[in-house]
């Protein structure tokens, strides 16, 4: 309780002080209230005395949105902190570690939730509350002192060479091999793909400019049996929507995150293929690259990575080559 009001003091009396009196104004109000019992009195919480909270939240918002946060990651964010909020039920410069705490273990309890989501609450409290701290809205980020929480790594699943051929023979059309030709030629995101215009494609040096996250731009490549796909399904096309792929009935929209989805889901199901979607082809590549030998910085760079530890985490060094180096540099 003296730590609340402490802080409580110093949040009001930030922009009078600089730093050296800020200090010492903390190591008089310690002294003072060494010996001092303090009773917290109840008080009925008014929704009103949470608008600082939604105001300071929405500033933050609009912050990622600036750096350049896709809409759907700042949905997950407001979602995510205003439930924390919503829960406490307390302003913002008042909440502690505690607080935090209490929330995560009780989260976890309630709804079952797994380490890698109660981690990701975390790392998103500390974005915000780092925030509020740089932006001299509160004076500690209460998250600091609560440290990653350790989960087990799971191995994800690649396409083998078999599964991979298996998708190409039984595709019910050639736009849907297409997909499945420049997927796992350029490892691209679904939401880079279904953004692709004809326009876009290279055909003369097999290259494409996608648009990634954070609205970045990186040149992908494909192989020669994709550009021969390419062109196969783009001179069978009969519309004139300037989109790469687009529905197979008319009017012929283009395709959507959800078709492409859809249409890979029912065809790993119907071959009896663990888990197909979009995002294992991007993982198979980039395992497949490593193991052949490409550089680990120039697969970030295919994959559009800003940090190498996402790259090292899509993809997964195959056993069999770790048993044949092992014998070679060490056996």
């Amino acid at each position: 309780m003296k730590t609340k009001i402490i802080t409580k003091i110093q949040n009001q009396m930030k922009t009078q002080l600089n730093a050296t009196q800020s200090t010492k104004l903390t190591k008089v109000l310690i002294q003072c209230l060494n010996d001092v019992e303090i009773i917290e009195k109840k008080v009925k919480c008014n929704s009103n005395d949470f608008t600082s909270n939604e105001k300071l939240l929405k500033i933050f918002l609009s912050s990622k949105k600036v750096e350049g946060c896709s809409e759907k990651t700042l949905v997950y964010y407001e979602s995510t902190i205003n439930k924390l909020l919503n829960n406490i039920k307390k302003n913002i410069d008042n909440l502690d570690t505690d607080d935090i705490r209490q929330y995560l273990t009780k989260f976890k309890e309630e709804n079952n939730s797994s380490k890698v989501t109660i981690d990701n609450n975390r790392r998103i409290f500390s974005s915000f509350f780092t925030w509020l701290e740089d932006e001299d809205y509160i004076l500690k980020n209460p998250v600091r002192r609560i440290r990653k929480i350790k989960t087990g790594r799971v191995v994800k699943e690649v396409l083998s060479d078999e599964n991979l051929e298996f998708l190409r023979d039984n595709c019910n059309n050639i736009r849907d091999l297409t997909i499945i030709e420049l997927l796992i030629s350029t490892g691209i995101r679904v939401g880079e793909l279904v953004n692709l215009d004809i326009n876009d494609i290279n055909f003369h040096e097999r290259e494409c400019i996608v648009f990634g996250k954070g609205e970045s731009e990186r040149e992908v490549y494909f192989d020669a049996r994709c550009k021969i796909h390419l062109i196969d399904y783009i001179n069978k096309r009969n519309d004139e929507n300037p989109a790469l792929f687009v529905s197979t009935n008319k009017p012929h929209n283009r395709l959507g995150i959800g078709g492409v989805e859809t249409m890979l889901r029912n065809l790993g199901r119907q071959l009896n293929i663990n888990k197909v979607h979009p995002h294992k082809f991007r993982r198979t590549l980039a395992t497949n690259a490593i193991d052949k030998g490409m550089p680990i910085e120039q697969v970030q760079k295919l994959l559009g990575h800003v940090q190498i530890d996402t790259t090292m985490q899509y993809a997964m060094v195959n056993q069999n080559n770790v048993k044949i180096a092992h014998r070679k540099f060490i056996g």
